[in-house]
């Protein structure tokens, strides 16, 4: 059994089938003058079958409720049907996102711009117990007194007991002062934070929190200088100088324990380094180390990844891998051996990502005291990295070192010394990283203890030491903190459960929605022609099932002027059930209630008169096209009414339709003047053609029809022609005959200049100087011809462009001469394209005259002389010939010299300051286009040296796009006279990726290297051409690099934390 076809089950009529079909029915009701029931059912399309399984909904079948609402499982862009996350999100901000996952999950804090720097250090303070509940123990009294303590506090307690994931940092940030646009160094942020909070500190009562600094971070070292002569330490040996972080050299070195032995090595001062010894009193050889004396419970190193490259004199960051333990023992490396075991665990990383030195991204990665576990801390974000510093796939990992000893899998097993008494093995892990920046380590034992051997307890705020005290699950918490913590943790949770509640009711209205629009539309179809049925508005339908809040049922759209269903508004309405109409008119109510029997008759027959109507007057104009083709192609012998030719061709070109359009109007509006007569046929746009009478008629009743107020001016076989028009065309006839006779004459005297080729000049003959500009507007005005002769633009007098070429002051010439050329032994004008004066001869000079209104004796003569470079001297207006001439001339030119004099002669005076003044507006520019190519080789084309020599003029138009030459691409850059040419190197390394260092940039021959100069300065101008090479001297950098520095440097690199209150006095900020 074959597949049953339902290709064209809901295929859609073509809009014409339909028509027609509409059409028909209405013929047959003006026939029968009569509506029956089975015509409205054709009219209204209610034969049509209920449609299922449409794409789209059908907007010519009444019954089709298809594509209003999507598939079960589908969903639309916008309104009632979108996908659930995205309704979710259109409630706002979800605080409980920021919910911290759980108390045993370090929260974040905020970056206010570039303050990770900041957020890095304060997670490691706070991570460590004993100085988180040093702060917690600070006097209520002293933190009113120190804003900095109070706002660390607050900050800990946030960190220590919030309900968010994150913290904001914003407080604490403004009261340090800080600018949370610029990045900072974590070192240096970390040495002036802990001074500053040992100096205000020591004001607590609280003996622990007082020394708290110190207590945990405080290190000393001396510097060592031994006589190797004598063997005697100098006097500034003695000298302790306390530290809270080692800077370790990372260059050329690769450990941790490299970098120590680096750090405590032996320098030799000899030669011209030699040391002056006191006791020696003379200058010998010497030893320099540094010596540490004390080590802290909590051992910072600083790794020195930046460094200074003095051929670029510009910083960089090393990014070698570093290894460094997990386990350290420094036992070994104190200048006088303890009795403590000094063996410190890896308990924070910082990590500086990026390859810049001032820009760039810190993290930390931080060891949980509690549970063991290293978590990462990245601003807002922190997530758990399990029992390594770095989890796997990063681009810090842990690998196997040996050195001198035995390795197994990712672990060492190195044999440390912690005392000359004993030895100890220490199985330790060893990372390795190329970004970390920072290493915290802490003394490895239960109570810790200095080097003197006294114990030092963690400090215990539950024992009394500090009164008011809450304990929470973690730690404990003053009373003032833990009240001020619950108050935010109570409006953070109250926000929570609004929005969840908020969220519900939205979800559940949602839904009781959607399953209303599904519900209503099952049931809308009416199945029989016997069923009642309702119609109802698609807009409205349609907004109805797409959107939450619906407004009320609007179905006057649909209606006619007698308040009834129009029936050319089926393609906007649809045939509702009785049942589904209820229950939409009961919910939403607004009306009309349009039933079954709610067509309007009157409207009907109405359009059936007007469908007969529009057939014959179909048929007539199809009758009358016929008739105009035979009149523009000369067969119609009958004509008696004249009518524009052009009007009846696009007249032709149009459609039937079923009524004359406004475009019918004015048969003869074209050819009547505005005397209101015939035009004369030879006036522009004039032509007219002969039509019959009975076609005349026809347009004369479409105009009437559309313009009835309006008169159609009929012009008969013998009408006369407008003698006023015809007047007035034969005196442009006549004005034209007389231009152009002149032209032909002017062509005539002047046949060289005309056609613009060159003039022999012979020396010792009397000639004169035109402007070039007015000389090239003769030249046009003369040689245009045609119907736009006429409007060609006449050149000035010459009476007033000669006064133009003289000064006011002195009556001299205000142009430079022309420059002259032997060529096959005859002389010529150098560059008269380019000159602003151009030679003629006397006797061009004298039509001129004649003919355009000059002075013979007012004008600038020039004559040619041949002197001798032995016997006369250069003057202001003598222009030495160049000598171009060919081996074969025959006129000897090798000691003679062409002089040009002019009358009058050049005022070199008033030409001077005109030129300063033209130069002075050249180079005060705000905005142009200079073009940029980069060439690849040891040497500039010549093309490109002659491009670059030759400027281009201010005013011209230049495109924005590089243009391809047959030299490289031209970039172009927008630039000003006050743009550096530091600037815009740094513009060809962004646009080119040629580095500043190694650029070697060149206008013509002429090296461009005064970076501090402006381009007015190196008389840049917009237009010029620019070429760089490439020297590959120096390393390729990153230009992030060079825009860091830049900006820094111009607040002066070295000021930092300058004008914060880490470099300020405390005092002032006390209350």
């Amino acid at each position: 059994m074959s597949k049953p076809n339902t290709r064209n089950k809901n295929k859609r009529q073509r809009p014409s089938d339909a028509v027609d079909s509409t059409s028909q029915i209405l013929r047959k009701i003006h026939e029968a003058n009569d509506v029956t029931d089975d015509d409205i059912n054709q009219l209204f399309m209610i034969w049509k079958p209920v449609c299922q399984g449409c794409r789209v909904n059908t907007r010519d079948n009444p019954n089709c409720f298809c594509g209003l609402v999507p598939p079960v499982n589908g969903s639309r862009k916008s309104g009632l049907w979108q996908k659930t996350s995205e309704i979710i999100q259109s409630l706002g901000t979800n605080p409980n996102l920021d919910r911290r996952y759980s108390d045993s999950t370090p929260a974040g804090l905020t970056n206010l711009g570039a303050t990770c720097y900041a957020n890095s250090i304060l997670q490691c303070l706070y991570m460590n117990t004993a100085f988180r509940e040093g702060v917690f123990s600070v006097e209520v009294d002293v933190l009113k007194q120190y804003p900095v303590l109070d706002q660390i506090a607050r900050l800990f307690a946030q960190l220590h007991a919030s309900k968010m994931s994150f913290v904001d940092s914003d407080a604490f940030v403004k009261t340090l002062e800080l600018d949370n646009g610029v990045q900072q160094d974590t070192h240096e942020f970390l040495t002036l934070l802990l001074s500053l909070l040992e100096r205000c500190l020591r004001h607590s009562g609280v003996f622990k929190a007082k020394t708290i600094v110190q207590d945990l971070f405080r290190g000393s070292v001396s510097h060592v200088t031994t006589c190797l002569k004598c063997g005697r330490d100098s006097e500034a040996s003695s000298k302790v100088e306390d530290f809270y972080a080692l800077e370790l050299n990372v260059k050329g070195l690769k450990t941790l324990d490299a970098s120590l032995n680096d750090y405590l090595s032996l320098e030799q001062l000899n030669g011209d380094n030699q040391y002056f010894c006191g006791s020696c009193n003379a200058r010998v050889d010497a030893t320099r180390c540094i010596k540490l004396r004390t080590l802290p419970p909590v051992i910072t190193f600083q790794l020195k990844r930046c460094v200074f490259l003095p051929k670029t004199t510009a910083k960089k960051k090393i990014t070698s891998s570093f290894s460094f333990p997990e386990v350290l023992d420094m036992g070994s490396r104190l200048a006088e051996s303890s009795q403590n075991e000094l063996t410190y665990d890896l308990s924070a990383v910082l990590i500086h990502k990026g390859s810049a030195v001032n820009s760039g991204h810190y993290v930390a990665h931080i060891k949980d005291e509690k549970t063991g576990l290293w978590w990462e801390f990245d601003d807002e974000h922190v997530s758990e990295l399990g029992k390594r510093p770095f989890n796997e796939g990063s681009s810090s990992t842990p690998q196997s070192e040996s050195n001198g000893t035995t390795s197994s899998g990712n672990t060492t097993d190195v044999i440390q010394s912690g005392s000359s008494d004993c030895r100890s093995a220490i199985k330790s892990e060893v990372f390795s990283s190329s970004d970390a920046y920072m290493l915290m380590y802490s003394l490895r034992c239960g109570k810790q203890e200095n080097q003197e051997g006294k114990s030092e307890n963690p400090i215990d705020i539950t024992k009394g030491e500090v009164g008011n005290v809450q304990q929470l699950e973690g730690g404990y918490l003053p009373l003032h903190l833990y009240e001020w913590i619950n108050t935010m943790n109570a409006v953070f949770l109250e926000s929570c459960k609004e929005y969840n509640s908020r969220k519900e009711k939205e979800l559940d209205a949602l839904t009781e929605r959607k399953q209303e629009v599904r519900t209503i539309l099952s049931e809308a179809a009416v199945h029989s022609l016997e069923e009642q049925y309702f119609w109802i508005s698609t807009d409205w339908l349609r907004l109805w099932a797409d959107t939450t809040l619906p407004p009320a049922l609007d179905n006057t759209p649909l209606l006619c002027s007698h308040g009834k269903v129009l029936a050319s508004k089926v393609n906007c309405m649809k045939r509702l059930s009785e049942l589904a109409w209820t229950k939409i008119e009961s919910k939403f109510h607004g009306g009309p209630k349009l039933g079954k029997g709610d067509y309007c008759r009157d409207c009907l027959m109405d359009g059936a008169r007007m469908v007969v109507s529009s057939d014959s007057y179909r048929d007539r104009r199809t009758f009358m096209k016929s008739i105009a083709s035979d009149v523009l192609s000369g067969k119609c012998e009958d004509g008696m009414y004249y009518i524009s030719r052009a009007w009846l061709q696009q007249w032709v070109k149009r459609k039937n339709l079923d009524a004359p359009t406004e475009a019918d109007a004015g048969p003869t509006n074209a050819i009547t003047c505005s005397h209101g007569k015939l035009m004369p046929e030879q006036a522009p746009g004039a032509k007219r053609v002969l039509v019959p009478e009975n076609f005349w008629s026809f347009l004369v009743e479409d105009a009437l029809k559309l313009m009835p107020e309006d008169e159609c001016t009929s012009f008969i076989l013998d009408s006369s022609q407008c003698c006023h028009c015809t007047e007035e065309l034969s005196e442009v006839a006549c004005y034209e005959d007389s231009l152009r006779t002149l032209k032909v004459k002017q062509r005539q005297n002047h046949e060289k200049l005309a056609t613009g080729k060159g003039i022999p000049l012979t020396p010792q003959c009397r000639y004169f100087l035109l402007p070039s500009v007015w000389l090239v507007q003769w030249r046009i005005y003369i040689n245009m011809t045609g119907k736009n002769s006429s409007s060609a633009q006449e050149p000035e007098r010459l009476d007033g462009v000669i006064n133009t070429l003289k000064c006011k002051k002195h009556t001299r010439l205000l142009e430079r001469l022309p420059e002259l050329l032997c060529k096959r032994g005859s002389f010529f004008q150098k560059n008269p394209s380019t000159d602003k004066l151009t030679i003629i001869p006397e006797l061009d000079w004298k039509y001129f005259c004649e003919e355009w209104g000059g002075i013979m004796e007012n004008g600038v003569s020039a004559l040619i002389e041949v002197g001798n470079n032995t016997h006369q001297s250069a003057s202001p207006d003598v222009i030495d010939l160049e000598k171009q001439s060919s081996p074969d001339d025959n006129m000897d030119i090798d000691a003679q010299q062409l002089i040009l004099r002019a009358s009058p002669e050049i005022c070199e005076v008033c030409i001077g300051e005109r030129e300063s003044c033209e130069l002075m507006q050249k180079l005060s520019y705000s905005e142009g286009d200079v073009f940029v190519c980069l060439v690849r080789g040891k040497e500039a084309p010549k093309a490109i040296l002659e491009a670059s020599d030759s400027s281009f003029e201010v005013d011209r138009r230049t495109s924005k796009r590089s243009r391809r030459t047959n030299y490289g691409n031209l970039t172009s850059l927008k630039v000003s006279a006050t743009t550096t040419v530091y600037q815009l190197k740094m513009m060809i390394w962004e646009l080119l990726g040629v580095m500043k260092e190694n650029q070697e940039l060149y206008k013509g021959t002429k090296l461009i290297d005064q970076e501090s100069a402006t381009l007015a300065d190196m008389n840049i101008f917009p237009g010029d051409k620019l070429w760089v090479k490439d020297t590959e001297m120096h390393e390729h950098r990153d230009i992030a690099d060079e825009l860091c520095d830049k900006k820094t440097g111009a607040q002066d690199i070295e000021e930092g934390f300058r004008g914060t209150l880490l470099t300020g006095d405390i005092s002032s900020e006390a209350c």
